[in-house]
């Protein structure tokens, strides 16, 4: 059930949050669990005592205490992490243009800004004036630079690359376009182009990052929870997205990781179908694939629901994907080839008859971007890593008919995988 925050306290060194369903009146106070990076709830004292004991705080004090300055220590050895990468590749310094990596590097969430990080261990962030302020708060493992001039132009005019260094860039981010003025700018900069630069260090997910997922996943949880409550029978798909991005919102997501996919009978056989303006039916099941994002990182969940009771071809269906997607789950480790663990739950399928009704792929990465390395896929035989945060969302469509999908997202341990999605998988009726 989605909550409505009203007031915040500080009780006994916790953060206490007094709500009230959104579907109801009587407020109920909540606990900060900072290890599942969620809210408890019934939490005591009432509410009643938390407003005579308690210190209350503002909305901006909450959002101290939980912001991004908690990277802090970590960003230090990620610099130090790209810093191994350069002497890696025998170069002199690396240039991060991604603002993802950007942001995982060193803490900075503006739109735009560069990393350079020196083979020597010493590392420049440079932003402009728009950013000024927000940069000196958020970098703190960088000097930070800003300028009115073009980016790249400053590097130049500061020497901060001298003549004859060999400068790894994120060839998969920079434009062919970029590349040529960049070679233009810094001529006496040999520029070598680096496929995927950051890409394993980015995956393998800390504790901090993995709290953030995890909030980000409560939070879509209890959206889904309040949505699942409401006759569905007569809505639109368009009408149902909207709710659920107001959701989101209002339950403090920064924005959404993706526009929900709301498909119902035939449209649920398009895997990235948009919400039109169709009406649920009778007997219709309806794929919803949704996610938010706090604090940067983003969640991503589908569940199929049905309108009524569904048909026998549709439970049968949605039994194949369920089993699929636990045995995928049961047998997700970390140093699996992506293509061994697609493979698992696609075996399920083709069992069942749906092989050719299964085209994509298993999953993908999840983190400061929604779709980010590594891809869980048939097409990819590499390792996948330890602490990489994955989702695992088989699926069957049958065209012209309805479709079926349900994903969970997961983060490979030492020798399992911890699953952060909690909402149920039995086939909800609405």
């Amino acid at each position: 059930m989605a909550y409505v925050p009203l007031r915040y306290y500080l009780y006994e060194g916790n953060v206490v949050r007094v709500a009230r369903r959104a579907t109801g009146t009587k407020p109920s106070s909540h606990v900060w669990d900072p290890d599942s990076a969620s809210w408890d709830i019934g939490y005591s004292p009432g509410p009643q005592k938390l407003s005579t004991w308690g210190e209350e705080l503002s909305e901006a004090d909450v959002a101290e205490r939980f912001s991004t300055n908690a990277l802090g220590d970590e960003s230090d050895q990620r610099i130090g992490r790209v810093q191994a990468l350069v002497e890696e590749h025998d170069a002199d310094a690396a240039l991060l243009s991604s603002l993802p990596d950007v942001r995982w590097a060193c803490g900075f969430t503006g739109s735009n800004g560069l990393l350079l990080v020196h083979a020597d261990g010493e590392a420049d962030f440079l932003t402009d004036g728009r950013y000024r302020d927000q940069a000196a708060r958020e970098v703190t493992n960088a000097k930070v630079h800003v300028t009115r001039r073009d980016l790249i132009t400053y590097v130049d005019e500061q020497y901060l690359l001298r003549k004859g260094e060999r400068v790894l860039f994120q060839s998969d981010d920079v434009t062919v376009a970029g590349l040529g003025e960049w070679k233009d700018q810094l001529e006496q900069v040999e520029w070598t182009a680096t496929e995927g630069l950051v890409r394993e260090l980015v995956a393998a997910k800390d504790e901090f990052e993995i709290s953030k997922l995890r909030a980000a996943q409560r939070l879509t949880e209890d959206v889904f929870k309040s949505i699942t409550s409401l006759v569905w029978r007569g809505l639109t798909e368009r009408e149902l997205a909207t709710e659920i991005v107001h959701q989101h919102r209002r339950e403090g997501a920064e924005r959404m990781a993706f526009e929900p996919v709301v498909a119902s009978g035939p449209n649920g056989a398009l895997p990235h179908a948009r919400p039109t303006d169709r009406s649920f039916q009778q007997g219709d099941l309806v794929v919803v694939d949704m996610g938010g994002v706090v604090d940067g990182y983003a969640s991503d969940m589908t569940r199929t629901v049905a309108v009524g009771e569904p048909g026998e071809e549709a439970r049968e269906v949605y039994d194949v994907v369920r089993r699929a997607q636990e045995a995928a789950l049961q047998a997700a480790r970390p140093g699996m080839r992506s293509d061994a663990l697609d493979a698992v739950a696609r075996e399920v399928i083709e069992e069942a008859g749906y092989g050719s009704d299964f085209p994509h792929s298993l999953g993908h990465g999840l983190g400061l971007r929604t779709h980010e390395w590594p891809s869980v896929s048939y097409r990819r035989d590499y390792e996948l890593p330890e602490r990489a945060a994955l989702t695992i969302e088989p699926g069957v469509y049958r065209s012209r008919r309805f479709g079926v999908r349900i994903e969970d997202t997961v983060v490979l341990r030492k020798g399992e995988a911890e699953n952060l999605t909690q909402a149920p998988k039995d086939l909800i009726v609405c």
